[in-house]
């Protein structure tokens, strides 16, 4: 890059810098992820105050620094303000920002990542809120796959057979494994090595983990492996995840699945995200308040 270059990106965090400034890391179209002073960001006057705001989209003018570039002049294309009106939707958008940082390239072009954000955020401000949850689990999935790291789920990862959900067998399940890669067929998973247990579990999962071999870590350093059993419901969402186009509204969904408020969707969703912590090898801050959000409510005698 030049000594001043123009960029298109989407401001994913923020943070005091100095008396005045703000340090953005900000995704770019064009050059990928970068980290860039935005000068008297924090002064209320400043013309880049509100432009340095989380999730909104600049017109970037950037000067090259030694160490740090600076943004000299913004101009805003686009903005989520409807996202901070929603607990829920803005965690998810803290959730998938947390996804495109762990996966974004520096000094390259990262158009696909960029736009699948920005599609994101904008048909998740525009959603019911009873949606969120699927819409999270739905893009999160996309976003593993445009890493390259979403969990095999239509074939047995020890076999390469075919798994199809068999709705009509109630004690039906197969296995599904991170550290092998995905769906595994309920034979093939009793011959799956044994990771070491671990002493957290998180309170979705933990039952069902215990239902087969292996466990559950979300927030340790190298999180262990994730080892459990999946019904006809649950691999069925999961195929049709994988399935699904981007642009595809997660409102027509086949009426096979099931619903926004189903518990297979925490299900999945905490699924992909020990995939995501597995692979990246970081874990989801944002995903404790998550499981805030959308625990179940208890029922009071």
């Amino acid at each position: 890059m030049s000594g001043t270059y123009k960029a298109t990106g989407i401001n994913l965090k923020g943070m005091p810098f100095g008396e005045t400034d703000r340090l953005l890391t900000v995704l770019t179209r064009e050059y990928g992820l970068l980290r860039a002073i935005a000068p008297g960001a924090r002064k209320h006057e400043s013309s880049l105050r509100g432009r340095s705001g989380l999730f909104v989209v600049n017109q970037l003018l950037i000067v090259k620094g030694r160490s740090l570039d600076k943004i000299t002049q913004a101009e805003t294309l686009e903005s989520f303000a409807g996202l901070s009106q929603d607990l829920a939707k803005l965690t998810a958008s803290q959730y998938l920002a947390e996804l495109a940082l762990y996966q974004a390239l520096s000094d390259q072009p990262q158009e696909e990542l960029f736009a699948l954000l920005c599609d994101s955020l904008r048909q998740l401000e525009q959603l019911p809120s009873v949606h969120t949850l699927p819409f999270l689990t739905q893009t999160a999935f996309q976003l593993l796959a445009l890493a390259g790291v979403a969990p095999q789920v239509h074939a047995c990862c020890v076999t390469q057979e075919p798994l199809i959900p068999n709705f009509a067998s109630p004690g039906w399940f197969v296995g599904f494994s991170v550290a092998a890669g995905g769906t595994v067929m309920r034979e093939a998973l009793q011959d799956l090595p044994i990771a070491p247990p671990s002493s957290e579990t998180t309170e979705a999962t933990s039952s069902r983990a215990a239902e087969s071999t292996g466990s559950y870590s979300v927030n340790a350093a190298k999180p262990t492996e994730l080892r459990l059993q999946l019904d006809a419901i649950e691999l069925a969402l999961l195929q049709e995840l994988a399935d699904r186009p981007v642009q595809d509204a997660i409102e027509q969904l086949p009426d096979h699945l099931p619903a926004p408020d189903h518990p297979a969707w925490r299900l999945i969703e905490q699924i992909l995200r020990h995939c995501a912590e597995y692979y990246f090898e970081r874990p989801i801050r944002s995903a404790s308040l998550i499981d805030v959000c959308f625990k179940p409510v208890e029922s009071f005698v």
